[in-house]
């Protein structure tokens, strides 16, 4: 054997140059495809049929099914998809995986590519560094292209020669002997071999180089892509663990999706294979038999494998389809929706690290901003059951608030970071750039709301620690101080889930000078009833101080809606004159 440790080195990094320019190549396409990926995800899943469409288009838009069933599952959680919508997009994502198959066995093996690849990258790679952003980006997807195919020259050549070493082919031959059991363990392998490169296509790939060159034969290679199939459901799994119930959901049905076809074809395999290679011979005009494992039958034993990867899953698809409501309802039962107070206010939808694209990212940190902004809502809430509802406990109360202003603490600091990695991302529009800033303003603004809150809440405490009260016209006036206020921040949280330039500004400055009105008019009242001796000093500075705090709640609240529609004078203008320090 003539195999050496630089060798397998050379066949590490061959591999490696596959999986980058495969990344480059998928990153490319992506971004050439911008905003309409999540318009394809979101808008043509209505039902399961247009999810297998959208599922197969994103797939061969991305060329990573991985990538398109973690895109899926954090879709889910971020809610801009249902469970039941995303099985349709999980269940064509497995059909859309099998181009990659086709390409690599077209263009790997037929032909002579790699002169053509090295002159495609001559031909893009100065447009890398354009200004214009969809050339320099068709650029990226040309030269990882290129890259790519490459990477497969160089992982063809690494793979050891059969002739020069008989005992690494002996080695493996030895674990083919087994027939049927055979298959289930190269299933295993499969599997193994998706989780160690983290990507099907590459697994692929490899199994593809491995059956060119002789090293397995055409019915181990097929285990070996039924277990990658399996493999390939790993990556939106580990994705899950850290998203919400339906985000786990939607990854477990990949999983049971799969492993229930890998089961049916099991038991029709040699059937099935021989099909594939009567269908190529039919095709290709040739009596050589690609389960003879003959050296002049090997190319087209390649194109056999992608033939048998499309069918495995096409037929998966037919055959569960009308079954897809039993899984989900199986699904739901091991996977169980259990709720909790505990996990209401954690991020909820950014679990996925930060995406490819960044019009989808910002999609995920909206849905966090909206759910930022019920938050505040919710602790409005709290704060006027704590002024005005006698039978509240007082204490218990008190913790509430704080535990929602430690939440929307850590909830700033959270959204805030995930926004800094999306804008460290090269080459963002403008309007992207411009979107990211607006959104750390409001998180900022609704910071300061639940901070203000929280002083109020302190306000009422020492008003019960020094046993005072408030006449029946000042909880009176407050009370009407925070019907308005309320208005306001219901109007704020349905505006943070609008896109820029839906929000009703006119509206919002309403509301606004509602609430300045209120505090002028009620400012007034109350020096009057100090006056008038009606409360003591001590009740009358907490009251001022409290219907202050409130009116610049409604101020902040007003910079909120004009950082959701994207108005940034307007915006300016706010912080400039009515923002508090």
């Amino acid at each position: 054997m003539n195999y050496s440790l630089f060798d397998f080195l050379q066949l590490i990094g061959s591999l490696g140059i596959f999986i980058f320019g495969m990344k480059i190549f998928s990153e490319g396409l992506q971004k050439i495809a911008g905003h309409r990926l999540k318009s394809i995800l979101s808008g043509m899943t209505r039902n399961r049929a247009t999810g297998v469409l959208t599922g197969f288009g994103t797939t061969a838009i991305t060329q990573s099914s991985t990538t398109t069933t973690v895109m899926t599952v954090s879709f889910v959680n971020a809610g801009l998809l249902t469970f039941v919508q995303s099985t349709g997009v999980i269940m064509g994502a497995n059909i859309g995986t099998t181009i990659t198959a086709w390409m690599v066995s077209l263009f790997g093996f037929k032909f002579q590519i790699t002169p053509i690849a090295v002159a495609v990258i001559g031909l893009f790679f100065a447009f890398l560094f354009s200004s214009n952003n969809r050339l320099r980006n068709i650029a990226e997807a040309m030269v990882g292209f290129g890259i790519l195919f490459i990477g497969l020259d160089f992982i063809k050549g690494a793979v050891p020669d059969i002739n020069n070493n008989p005992e690494m082919f002996a080695v493996l031959d030895g674990f083919t002997e087994y027939g049927y059991l055979s298959l289930i363990l190269f299933v295993f392998v499969g599997t193994l071999l998706t989780l160690l490169t983290q990507s099907s296509s590459a697994a692929t790939a490899i199994t593809l180089v491995m059956l060119f060159e002789g090293w397995v034969s055409f019915p181990i290679a097929a285990a070996m892509i039924l277990g990658e199939n399996i493999g390939t459901t790993v990556t939106a799994n580990i994705a899950a663990l850290v998203g919400n119930v339906h985000a786990k959901r939607a990854a477990r049905f990949h999983f049971f999706f799969n492993i229930i076809g890998v089961i049916w074809m099991m038991l029709i395999m040699y059937p099935m294979l021989h099909l594939m290679d009567l269908a190529l011979q039919l095709a290709t005009d040739t009596n050589v038999s690609v389960m003879a494992g003959e050296v002049e039958s090997r190319s087209n034993a390649t194109l056999a494998l992608s033939l048998f990867h499309t069918t495995f899953n096409v037929l998966n698809v037919v055959l569960l389809f009308a079954f897809v409501p039993h899984l989900v309802r199986f699904v739901e039962y091991i996977q169980p929706d259990r709720g909790g107070e505990d996990e209401e206010f954690h991020l909820r939808y950014i679990s996925a690290g930060v995406m490819t694209s960044p019009g989808l990212a910002l999609a995920q940190a909206q849905k966090e901003v909206q759910q930022f902004a019920g938050v505040t809502l919710k602790m409005h809430q709290a704060v006027s059951e704590l002024l005005f509802d006698p039978d509240i406990k007082f204490e218990k109360q008190l913790k509430r608030i704080h535990k929602y202003e430690e939440a929307t603490d850590q909830l700033e600091i959270e959204i805030s970071d995930f926004l800094v990695r999306v804008s460290e991302r090269t080459n963002l529009e403008h309007s992207t750039t411009e979107r990211i800033r607006f959104m750390q303003t409001m998180i900022n603004d609704m910071e300061r709301i639940a901070d203000i809150y929280y002083q109020v809440s302190k306000l009422a405490e020492r008003m019960k620690e020094s046993k005072s009260s408030w006449p029946d016209d000042a909880k009176s006036d407050l009370a009407e101080m925070m019907a308005a206020l309320q208005k306001a921040i219901e109007f704020m949280h349905a505006s943070v889930s609008r896109a820029p330039g839906q929000v009703d500004m006119a509206k919002a400055v309403e509301l606004e000078d509602s609430v300045d009105k209120l505090r002028d008019k009620f400012r007034d009242t109350h020096y009057t009833r100090l006056e008038r001796g009606d409360y003591s000093p001590r009740a009358g500075v907490i009251f001022i101080d409290v219907l202050n705090r409130l009116e610049r709640i409604g101020d902040h609240v007003l910079n909120v809606n004009e950082s959701a529609s994207g108005h940034r004078l307007k915006a300016m203008r706010i912080v400039g004159s009515k923002r508090p320090t």
